[in-house]
């Protein structure tokens, strides 16, 4: 409805002009899906390869927990509840891109194995085998970072048959013993 508009041949009164109301037409069609899927990020990095920005981030304890994958299980590695798991989950920041098309079971080997190597001796390769899907995570690098944690990089590689990916990155360890990427 319009207020405030002079009625004509009735100077100052204000007149109520209506509209119809269309309540009982159907809401317009967009061409958009509803739900678009997400958009998938890919960073570059230092080292030539690619990081990809999971689509599935979620927050434990003020940790932000990335699922690359489609499978929305809690816990890390053989640690299926999130309060034990909770020294690990940092590590899920540290993806590749073909940990899409891992099993669940194999993703655990795979995050199992990040988590053997976070206190393994550096360079000492975990390797993890499913079949026809392996892999590997290596620290390669220990130090202190400048707020004076203890630091390390590492080195990790999935092979899917014939195809492999590596990825690189760095974990440094809170006063309660928890990673931070």
């Amino acid at each position: 409805s319009v207020r405030g508009q002079p009625s004509p041949g009735r100077s100052g009164e204000s007149r109520v002009v209506r509209e119809p109301y269309p309540r009982h037409q159907p809401a317009p069609r967009y061409n958009a899906p509803r739900h678009p899927a997400p958009v998938r990020r890919v960073i570059p990095n230092h080292r030539q390869s690619h990081v990809v920005v999971p689509r599935y981030p979620r927050y434990f304890s003020g940790i932000r927990v990335y699922r690359p994958h489609g499978h929305a299980y809690p816990g890390y590695g053989f640690y299926y509840r999130d309060n034990d798991a909770f020294r690990w989950l940092a590590f899920t920041a540290i993806t590749l891109v073909m940990l899409d098309q891992l099993s669940e079971d194999q993703q655990r080997r795979h995050e199992d194995a990040q988590i053997r190597a976070a206190q393994a001796p550096l360079g000492e390769s975990i390797v993890w085998d499913d079949g026809s899907v392996s892999g590997s995570v290596t620290a390669v690098k220990e130090g202190t970072s400048t707020a004076g944690r203890y630091c390390r990089e590492f080195r990790q590689t999935v092979l899917i048959g014939n195809e492999s990916e590596e990825a690189y990155g760095t974990a440094c360890q809170n006063p309660d013993g928890s990673w931070e990427i």
